[in-house]
């Protein structure tokens, strides 16, 4: 993604080789793409947004980074964290994919598991906010839309959409949705790409899809609202998009208004369809965050928001072999119904 340097902040990057993921034309679907971000470092498209926060930690003297993470982006940051030599320090919940724990250990983070869900280690964060030491020892909190830089890094997904395209947006992008990072950053990436004067006025239809066990976003969208409510009793087996409130939902919803797109939810059971049937018929292994949006899209089309001629990109965020323990579907269905733990939530 550093290819795109003279767009991000200055400064030497840490870099593991994120980015440039392919565009996969469908094999189902005339004008759909895929965009298979499971290629990523550490699996997940979080690679990138963690490559840019590290990035400029290191860059303002910073020694010690907190996360609150339900996996992918806990993953990225102890490989970027290990990459520019700093300390990592992960808050999450102990029902987390084992993947991504293991991975936590194996780069040498500091791990903390905590009973609970995300807002039960996010009390944890904000009481350690609290200590002398927070500055003192030069720690950062790098949790979703709690520093600009992360935005800055997934906002290379939107220059790569219109460039791999031939500087033409598409009609519509899918981006499931849970602190919405991607979706902030692609759309900041638009207007900078039209600033630049690759392209004009024109936008995607910006669609934001979220799993029924937990999808503030789509009820905040569905009640005319400018902000989300606190979804109770989140649970989904996707636990990326188990955020019961993004930090940025004013300005996801406000995206959403903005694109003439829309919120829309999916349920497990379709999540998990699609996951098998991506497999099948496209060779793809997503993330269920992603078999959202292929999910997703089959909506959109069956009430004619799309149509064949409309060009859509679905983004898978992550590689399936991250959730080997939630997708064995010998056993698919007892984790979703007892996964509790939340997401990257706040302000607390």
């Amino acid at each position: 993604m550093w290819r795109y340097d003279a767009v991000l902040p200055e400064a030497t990057p840490v870099t593991l080789g994120e980015g440039f993921t392919p565009m996969l034309r469908s094999r189902e679907f005339p004008n759909v793409f895929i965009k298979e971000e499971g290629l990523n470092p550490t699996g997940s498209f979080k690679a990138r947004g963690l490559s840019a926060a590290v990035t400029m930690a290191r860059h303002f003297g910073l020694k010690k980074l907190a996360i609150l993470s339900g996996g992918n982006a806990a993953a990225a940051l102890a490989a970027y964290a290990a990459a520019a030599n700093m300390e990592a320090h992960i808050f999450m919940p102990k029902d987390v994919p084992a993947a991504s724990r293991i991975e936590c250990d194996y780069y040498g983070a500091q791990v903390t598991l905590g009973d609970g869900v995300i807002s039960d280690c996010a009390r944890k964060v904000g009481e350690l906010k609290k200590s002398e030491s927070w500055k003192k020892e030069g720690w950062f909190d790098v949790s979703a839309t709690k520093e600009p830089y992360r935005i800055e890094g997934k906002k290379t997904m939107g220059y790569e959409v219109a460039e791999q395209l031939g500087w033409k947006l598409p009609q519509g992008i899918i981006c499931p949705t849970g602190d919405g990072v991607g979706l902030l950053g692609m759309w900041k990436a638009f207007d900078e790409i039209e600033q630049l004067g690759f392209i004009g006025p024109e936008r995607p239809n910006m669609i934001s899809v979220q799993s029924a066990g937990c999808a503030p976003i789509v009820k905040a969208w569905d009640e005319g609202r400018a902000v989300a409510e606190m979804w109770p009793h989140a649970a989904t087996l996707a636990s990326g998009l188990r955020v019961p409130k993004p930090y940025g939902d004013y300005l996801i919803l406000d995206i959403l208004k903005k694109s003439g797109g829309l919120a829309l939810a999916v349920t497990d059971a379709e999540i998990l369809d699609a996951t098998q049937h991506w497999a099948k018929v496209e060779g793809i292994f997503t993330a269920p965050e992603g078999a959202a949006s292929l999910v997703a899209y089959q909506k959109l089309r069956a009430r004619g928001f799309f149509d064949d001629d409309d060009t859509v990109v679905l983004f898978n965020t992550a590689s399936g072999l991250k959730y080997l323990d939630v997708l064995d579907t010998k056993d698919a269905a007892k984790p979703a119904a007892s996964r509790a733990i939340a997401g990257i939530i706040g302000p607390y």
